[in-house]
């Protein structure tokens, strides 16, 4: 029996930073010997019972120590009678993974414009072109319900529930986090991911931060940043965030836990001074970033329990 959990899954949020994430994985996997399972399968995130099926026993039978990674909506392992894997995941400010989404299908990224053409090659000019702003007040369907409703299914799961906007599927996705997932970061604090990460997982992420500094690897992280992009309206982005209310009480109680794990470790902030948040964000519930005591269980015996899971 390995020391330290050797299945680990990263189900990638698309438009969370994934990109950069999976770059780092390529380098840590060749440095630390783990087995990187990447999928090609980027657009089937809902499967039905004999895919999933299919795709835990093909995850499963992976050379151990493995880290699969593959935008996918969490899976019951242990559904299907399988050892549930140790989860991973990053999100991110639903409003502004939206708004990268929608220009990234439209203009790619810096590694070049004209990979856009190849993503959506049937999406007409006038759709391309399509103003945000139009799109948000016009209530056009990419700009609302259901297809805001994005980062709670990937927690949720695959009940054909989790795809519905509700209290049923926030509250199914909280308490996946909070059984299944050893650690969801947030993108607006990565280095402190990258932090937590190493120190949870040292086998798979060990040097990971000072990989991710480096200015090369910072120059390629880079390249994955979305073109293009503008700012919607006031009014829009209001609109959006009533729509999305879901997926920000979501993303709130995921940044006040990651808040927490930050604190109960003694983590100092690599972040500079926060920007002012726009009116139409609720406030964050958990602000300090001062190191709390834990009478009832010391660090080693908390993670020792994670990976039990």
């Amino acid at each position: 029996v390995l020391p330290f959990p050797s299945q680990v899954i990263y189900n990638r949020v698309g438009k969370c930073g994934s990109r950069t994430v999976v770059l780092l994985l390529r380098i840590l996997s060749e440095k630390h010997g783990f087995n990187l399972v990447t999928s090609d399968i980027h657009n089937k995130t809902r499967l039905t019972q004999n895919e999933q099926m299919e795709l835990i026993k093909n995850i499963s039978t992976a050379e151990q120590p493995y880290l699969f990674t593959r935008h996918v909506h969490f899976l019951n392992f242990s559904r299907f009678g399988g050892d549930q894997p140790v989860y991973i995941n990053i999100i991110r400010d639903p409003v502004n993974r939206f708004l990268s989404n929608y220009f990234f299908r439209r203009f790619g990224d810096w590694r070049g414009e004209q990979n856009h053409m190849i993503r959506t090659p049937k999406m007409r000019q006038e759709e391309r072109y399509l103003d945000i702003n139009v799109c948000i007040l016009e209530n056009y369907p990419e700009c609302s319900n259901p297809k805001l409703f994005y980062i709670i299914p990937y927690f949720c799961g695959q009940h054909p529930r989790c795809r519905e906007p509700g209290e049923w599927a926030l509250e199914r996705a909280k308490l996946h986090v909070n059984e299944n997932f050893l650690l969801v970061g947030i993108l607006e604090e990565l280095e402190d991911v990258l932090l937590l990460l190493e120190r949870f997982l040292p086998h798979y992420f060990k040097d990971v931060l000072s990989i991710y500094k480096n200015p090369v690897q910072r120059k390629l992280g880079n390249l994955t940043g979305t073109v293009k992009k503008t700012v919607p309206s006031p009014e829009a982005i209001q609109i959006l965030y009533q729509r999305m209310r879901y997926e920000y009480e979501f993303y709130y109680y995921v940044k006040e836990q990651f808040h927490l794990l930050k604190r109960k470790f003694g983590l100092k902030s690599h972040m500079g001074k926060p920007s002012p948040r726009p009116e139409f964000f609720i406030p964050s519930p958990l602000e300090t970033e001062e190191p709390i005591n834990d009478e009832e269980e010391d660090d080693k015996k908390w993670l020792e329990n994670i990976y039990k899971r």
